[in-house]
């Protein structure tokens, strides 16, 4: 567990740090929340959480994410709630930055494992 407490971070630094593509990050965490930073680019897996909200802001790009019914598309400086047993699927033609918050148990590809799913790890 790294304390950042009172400390600056610069997401656009951190996210410089990543190279892999659907492999979130942790750069903060908040009242049992993580706060991480990912990289998306192509198409990712329909998955849900059973126990877990999802909070997706776009920093830089489009993100789109198919729900059963519909597609949200949110661009830079967008955000959405994706809420619990809700099934969706992240997609982002161009690379894609997105600061993501969720609870420390939220597994990357929900209940689907598979060779998408990542341990999430501090940056």
């Amino acid at each position: 567990m790294n304390n950042l407490a009172s400390e600056r971070v610069c997401l656009a630094e951190k996210l410089k740090l990543i190279d892999r593509y659907w492999n979130p990050k942790i750069v903060g965490e908040l009242n049992g929340q993580f706060i991480k930073v990912a990289k998306f680019k192509g198409e990712f897996v329909w998955h849900h959480h059973e126990n877990e909200d999802e909070f997706f802001l776009v920093i830089k790009g489009e993100l789109k994410i198919k729900l059963e019914n519909r597609e949200l598309v949110l661009r830079e400086g967008d955000f959405t709630i994706i809420n619990r047993n809700i099934q969706h699927l992240p997609f982002a033609e161009e690379e894609t930055h997105v600061l993501i918050f969720e609870p420390k148990s939220t597994v990357n590809t929900g209940q689907a494992r598979n060779e998408l799913t990542v341990d999430c790890e501090w940056l």
